[in-house]
């Protein structure tokens, strides 16, 4: 009996991840006379795996690695010019318009006719408060846990609170190991919806063989999914 269907947020509903992207190229364009672009990357992905368990996930900690790294390549000489262009680059990351992914305002309207929706993201609390706001998508929505890391506990109360239990309940995202492998853990059922841009550390192989475990190619198919299952 599925009655709860849970959502993430960032490269689910809206655009994210592509942004993050560009913001790294401009990074690497400005610090390309202290190293090359290979070597910045490696420095800076170093330094947001690093200062995850400082900062959290979001822009602001990404931020702090681009400045962070900008130090380290330069040996401390880097000008203060170049770090007020790099929070300015924060800031636009910020500021940047939201951007629903294909789908996602069907999909999550139907839904909610007949389930609880739950969102449930990571990331900083202002930032994705604003989004959802943004995103008009909000009052479909029973519940939203902004949280800081997502873990088989997180579904089963997150679950709990918004729903009749982590076992009657599905999580949808595009990150294997945050949105889908802790919930299957949970004991609800995950989908995984794949995006062409994901970033290395929510990288995990996909447990094929858990019969609660289901892949979609886009949130359009979800519909028929739920209902195959809800049958």
């Amino acid at each position: 009996m599925l009655t709860t269907i849970g959502f993430d947020a960032d490269d689910t509903l809206w655009q994210n991840e592509s942004y993050f992207r560009m913001t790294q190229d401009r990074f690497l364009e400005r610090l390309a006379d202290h190293a090359e672009p290979d070597h910045l990357r490696e420095r800076l992905t170093a330094a947001e795996h690093r200062n995850l368990a400082y900062y959290g996930f979001g822009v602001k900690g990404f931020t702090l690695s681009m400045i962070e790294t900008a130090i380290e390549v330069t040996e401390g000489r880097v000008p203060a010019r170049v770090i007020g262009e790099l929070i300015a680059m924060g800031r636009d990351l910020l500021e940047h318009p939201l951007e629903l992914l294909p789908h996602v305002r069907t999909t999550v309207t139907v839904l909610s006719e007949q389930f609880r929706l739950v969102l449930i993201t990571k990331g900083d609390l202002l930032h994705q408060e604003r989004k959802l706001a943004q995103s008009g998508l909000g009052d479909l929505f029973h519940g939203v846990e902004i949280v800081s890391d997502k873990t088989e506990a997180t579904y089963r109360q997150a679950f709990a609170r918004h729903g009749t239990g982590a076992d009657q309940a599905m999580m949808v995202g595009n990150s294997l190991k945050s949105d889908v492998i802790p919930a299957l853990q949970a004991g609800s059922w995950g989908v995984h919806v794949p995006q062409e841009k994901e970033w290395s550390f929510e990288v995990a192989s996909p447990p094929t063989a858990h019969s609660r475990f289901h892949v979609v190619r886009d949130l359009g198919q979800l519909p028929d999914l739920v209902r195959q299952l809800h049958l």
